[in-house]
């Protein structure tokens, strides 16, 4: 078992709750940034919340065994690639979305 932190923009937010199902099922426990549908970018958001949001996940990142980089057709952005530096200086692992489902997919 391990703990992971789903990472990626949240416009991936359909496949980020399809992989965490998937991994949870494997017997890992997923933690996931929040998702608000009335909210659902950061410009909704005031410069402090995106602050403290921001600082939330680092914590999960933090807590976590490894990140799983939801990088729908490689697309990785800015706050994304933060995350992975961050993690990488953590040594956490990374696992990036596409790989699982390109393994899933030659299966």
């Amino acid at each position: 078992m391990k703990i992971i932190t789903v990472c990626g923009s949240m416009k991936f937010i359909q496949e980020m709750m399809k992989i965490s199902e998937k991994i949870e099922l494997q017997g890992n426990v997923v933690l996931m940034p929040i998702y608000n549908p009335s909210r659902p970018n950061k410009e909704s958001f005031t410069k402090e919340e995106i602050l403290m949001l921001d600082k939330m996940h680092r914590e999960r990142i933090k807590l976590s065994d490894a990140i799983l980089v939801v990088n729908v057709n490689g697309y990785i952005g800015d706050s994304t690639k933060s995350e992975i530096e961050f993690a990488k200086s953590l040594n956490k692992e990374i696992i990036y979305y596409t790989d699982i489902i390109n393994n899933t997919d030659s299966n």
